[in-house]
């Protein structure tokens, strides 16, 4: 009888402490890792990793997968970049609780806020939960590649509480509060691993109205983070544009202190946020120096609109001739957009901006010309792109205007063509101010938002970008160390969120596993894809170099290609007694 189930020979091990790489073995038994270093004894199965990365499984902590982890298995596209372990519930914005008759007011808070198709969302949930403890057992019912874990989110909770009550603006009574306490903590003791919020002009439901908690009082947060003090565990998660009259840090500097508990928010370089970065940074120091424990969720890279003719934004959706043709099928759309009269017609025209939002209109009117900060899409795209490659520098290298040039490029491949806009993260037109950041403890990887915004980003792909970019191909600026992304993809996204059974490579840990081809890693070109429920839209990217995934000491993908198996599950609470004792 094999001595193990499986062992990984010859590899170069990161074992995700952020210590040096070494050579050596890993083996597996019953779902955790066995041994590691040299091995002896035979498994039912060896993977030979001469020559590859032998690394902790990603854990990506800002996800939304809140709908699709309802029906889908395989988890795309997380699954397919090295992700075993994702948090969703993020930003307020989730399906529980959920009252009978708030089911489409829910989904037109997640269609709104993280552009996830309406249609897709109502054919594809069961909707067999009311209460958030129901939602739990409905998301354990359903076996997949990879570990779900879920926050409590505001919104859903005020929709439950308020009904039809809750509007922007809406002020809920002391009774009110205290129920929705009541129900994050309910929420919390039966496994969520935190609470979220969303407070962010940027973030709207379908008919376009601010979310749930953008209004919020500061008592009202920290009184929902008391009931998560009360059980003893869980995060505070948020998004806000941190307006200087909220005094954002103020109290979660204070609610962290009082509880004992981390609150994390999105750090970014934003159009919406008063405070610059290096402010939000050093104000959240200085409460940390204080005693609190905040910690900033970082992208990896700008977080940019993909746009083509066929995703949720375009420069032209604003032009009449284009609103004239939007709700034809593709084919009409395509034969149209191809026409050289239509093109002329069209280009001929002003955008129209009577219908926009005044306080997304800036945004807006840059997605429709400002095309200093919009650049061609290829396939072998370098997602930090200088000024000379923007649609301006070459529309007029080739003697066109931006419009046309753009144009053309949404048309290249019978119509498929991208264009790339960073609006959050490259206010300097590169990333040099992320180099310090990633070497920080009280910042976090993070802000992938996989699973959403599904006709405009595929950030999904974070984890694959950090290995390419940051520390294989990077040009314009410092690199970090293979050791160093490991621990930050790994061992600091799981320990945030209390789950120190994983991303780590040693005995009596999870064995969640990435093989990897350093050399072969690489970002495959996106592509728009309709396979949600109801023919629903997304954005998907595969990659180049993942030789094998393991989740649990099963084989989960291999080269890329799903092998079928679904050892994952639900992540209920913090996860540290068992494998201290499976340790020992």
């Amino acid at each position: 009888m094999p001595t193990y189930d499986l062992i990984i020979r010859n590899g170069t091990i990161v074992d995700g402490t952020g210590a040096p790489r070494f050579a050596g073995d890993v083996a597996v038994k019953d779902g955790l890792i066995a041994a590691v270093g040299t091995v002896h004894g035979d498994a039912a199965r060896e993977i030979d990793a001469g020559g590859k990365v032998v690394a902790p499984g990603w854990v990506d902590i800002h996800t939304h997968y809140d709908g699709q982890a309802t029906w889908d298995a395989e988890m795309a596209p997380s699954s397919w970049h090295g992700v075993t372990t994702v948090v969703m519930g993020n930003c307020g914005v989730g399906f529980a609780p959920a009252a009978p008759n708030r089911h489409d007011w829910l989904i037109g808070l997640m269609e709104g806020v993280e552009d996830i198709p309406g249609t897709a969302l109502a054919e594809g949930m069961k909707w067999d939960w009311e209460t958030f403890p129901e939602y739990l057992d409905a998301l354990e019912r359903m076996p997949r590649a990879i570990d779900v874990g879920t926050h409590v989110p505001h919104g859903a909770v005020r929709a439950y509480v308020l009904g039809d009550r809750e509007m922007p603006g809406a002020v809920p009574t002391a009774e009110d509060i205290q129920q929705m306490s009541t129900i994050v903590e309910e929420g919390v003791r039966a496994g969520a691993l935190g609470f979220s919020t969303s407070r962010t002009i940027l973030h709207r439901s379908i008919d376009g109205e601010l979310v749930p908690g953008t209004t919020a009082t500061a008592e009202e947060l920290v009184e929902i983070g008391k009931a998560m003090g009360r059980v003893g565990h869980g995060v505070f998660e948020m998004a806000s544009d941190l307006r200087r009259e909220w005094n954002e840090f103020e109290w979660m500097g204070k609610l962290s202190r009082e509880t004992g508990l981390p609150v994390t928010f999105a750090a970014l370089q934003s159009i919406a946020k008063e405070l610059p970065l290096d402010e939000q940074i050093a104000t959240m120091r200085a409460e940390n120096d204080n005693g609190a424990n905040i910690v900033a969720q970082i992208a990896l890279r700008g977080n940019g609109i993909v746009m083509a003719w066929q995703g949720t934004i375009h420069p032209f959706r604003l032009r009449p001739s284009y609103m004239a043709i939007a709700e034809l099928p593709w084919a009409e759309q395509q034969a149209k957009l191809l026409d050289p009269a239509f093109k002329a017609q069209l280009l001929s025209e002003p955008s129209d901006f009577s219908e926009v939002n005044k306080d997304i209109l800036p945004l807006i009117m840059a997605v429709c010309g400002g095309w200093m900060l919009q650049f061609e899409m290829g396939p072998d795209f370098n997602y930090e792109p200088q000024a000379d490659e923007s649609i301006a520098a070459r529309a007029a290298a080739a003697g066109k205007s931006g419009d046309e040039y753009a144009y053309d490029l949404l048309c290249q491949n019978e119509g498929k063509g991208f264009i790339y806009y960073p609006i959050l993260n490259y206010a300097d037109g590169n990333l040099d101010f992320l180099e310090a950041l990633q070497n920080s403890d009280d910042c976090v990887n993070s802000l992938s938002d996989g699973g959403a915004h599904c006709g405009t980003i595929c950030d999904a792909a974070s984890p694959t970008f950090m290995l390419q970019h940051w520390v294989r191909d990077r040009q314009r600026g410092g690199k970090i160390s293979l050791e160093n992304a490991v621990k930050r993809q790994c061992h600091d996204t799981a320990r945030l969120y209390g789950l120190d059974d994983r991303g780590i490579l040693a005995p009596g840990y999870l064995a969640d596993i990435n093989v990897i081809d350093m050399d072969a890693v690489k970002l495959g070109k996106p592509w728009l894809a309709f396979d949600l429920p109801a023919g629903g839209k997304r954005l998907l990217q595969k990659a180049d170099g993942y030789i094998a995934t393991i989740k649990g000491g099963t084989v989960t993908f291999e080269n890329g290609t799903w092998t079928g198996a679904t050892p994952g599950g639900l992540i209920r609470g913090p996860q540290r007694a068992a494998m201290l004792e499976a340790a020992e």
